[in-house]
């Protein structure tokens, strides 16, 4: 009896005895992972200043603390970019991670399985991240690849930044996103709300429901035409109004937000009016259809990368199809002038490339083009982080370098507000408090 009561203290004082080494690991594992970023510019993109001089505790993935001057904690491993300018992680509000446009786009329709847009959309997805970009919007996709994609890299299965993916687009029949557009008769068929064409407000409804079954995080319609599809409008609007208010409606419901593919203002002004968050491209807006955006807290992913790269390759003979040439050569060239009195008229301004169609990994080139537009170097920063995360509702969780945020940080060798180029040249790259890129 005594023996065996023994025994049990022994056995109860060593099990805890290794409770307590065990806890000691975990507590001395934790900090071992904890970082100290010197930085000696930050930007603050609340305000658009940079500030000199900080150091930026990380803790488990997120900013424990930002304090003035550098001051390394025990145990912390040290990132020195005192010769930097560290920014937030850059937030792309428009891409297409498994489309990559090229002369052979149009015939990979017929020739290409999912899986082959997977392993295009892993590698895109690195490129992104590799350029800055720690979180993107995905816009539009084939059999639901992003969806996978974006729980890969959740998984840590592959690099890329954190998704927020509409899945499928949602069309009307023949409209912009309608997969079968430019297919001959056998083969076109009638896509259904699965497929992501609606007629009517109860179809409508139902591809929103379906994008909710497939995961998306997102809803995307198209509610005008497009330059890229195989269809003779590139601006007529293609929803009517009780589709949208069903939509948007249903959205709600589901705790979506809902993106909008537009470039002609009466389809724009439709979805407008109907509650979109966004608007994409946005090209035939005009002064009214500012002011309703603003009326409407109706945010403005211009994508100036997508009218550049459509305008260059619609002087490219064969490039595109006669149908698709003519309306990239039309509606390229107006984008940044949209953009440009958009700006100045004080209209909510997001990042957004629509990056797949042009290069991935070249998304910073849109800052190039936005300054150009006569935006400041500050806002069109701002515009990619701090404007980004309120257009995803992620505002607590990302957008800037403040303490409780995710440790979404990168930086540049020099001062992108006076040379935004500098963007272009990410050096360093840390998501979740994970470091994906090294200065060489």
């Amino acid at each position: 009896m005594t023996t065996n009561t023994n025994r049990s203290y022994f056995l109860n004082r060593a099990a805890a005895a290794l409770l307590a080494v065990c806890a000691g690991l975990a507590s001395g594992q934790a900090l071992a992972e904890a970082t100290a970023i010197y930085a000696g510019k930050m930007f603050d993109s609340e305000t658009g200043r940079l500030l000199e001089n900080r150091t930026i505790h990380v803790v488990d993935g997120r900013i424990a603390s930002v304090q003035k001057g550098f001051a390394k904690r025990d145990r912390e491993k040290l990132v020195d970019l005192r010769n930097y300018t560290v920014l937030p992680g850059l937030m792309d509000m428009h891409t297409h991670l498994t489309y990559e446009f090229g002369p052979r786009t149009y015939m990979e329709t017929f020739t290409w399985n999912p899986a082959d847009y997977t392993l295009r959309g892993v590698d895109a997805a690195r490129r992104t991240l590799q350029a800055g970009f720690t979180t993107v919007r995905d816009l539009g996709d084939s059999g639901n690849v992003t969806i996978s994609l974006r729980k890969a890299v959740e998984a840590g299965t592959i690099e890329g930044p954190r998704i927020f993916t509409a899945g499928k687009s949602i069309a009307t029949t023949g409209g912009h996103a309608d997969p079968t557009n430019g297919y001959r008769q056998d083969l076109m068929g009638s896509p259904s709300a699965a497929d992501g064409v609606v007629n009517g407000p109860a179809s409508a409804r139902q591809a929103v429901r379906q994008r909710y079954k497939d995961g998306a995080d997102l809803i995307k319609i198209t509610a005008t035409g497009g330059v890229l599809s195989v269809a003779k409008s590139g601006q007529n609007p293609q929803f009517m109004k009780d589709e949208l208010e069903a939509i948007v409606a249903t959205a709600k419901d589901y705790g979506f937000t809902v993106a909008v593919h537009a470039h002609g203002k009466e389809g724009m002004e439709r979805a407008i009016r109907a509650g979109v968050d966004s608007v994409e491209h946005g090209t035939y807006m005009d002064g009214e259809t500012m002011e309703l955006m603003k009326r409407n807290n109706t945010w403005y992913v211009p994508t100036l990368m997508a009218g550049e790269w459509v305008t260059e390759k619609s002087a490219v003979e064969g490039f595109f199809p006669d149908m698709v040439r003519s309306k990239a050569a039309t509606i390229g060239p107006l984008i940044q002038r949209t953009f440009a009195t958009a700006y100045k008229r004080g209209v909510n301004i997001a990042f957004g490339t629509d990056t797949g169609v042009s290069r991935h990994g070249d998304n910073a080139r849109e800052f190039v083009l936005m300054v150009q537009g006569g935006m400041t170097p500050s806002d069109a920063i701002r515009s990619a982080t701090w404007n980004a995360a309120r257009l995803l509702k992620v505002q607590d969780e990302l957008g800037s370098i403040e303490e409780g945020k995710k440790a979404d940080i990168i930086a540049v060798a020099g001062n992108p507000l006076e040379d935004i180029a500098e963007l272009q040249r990410v050096k360093f790259v840390m998501k979740d408090g994970k470091v994906f890129k090294q200065p060489q």
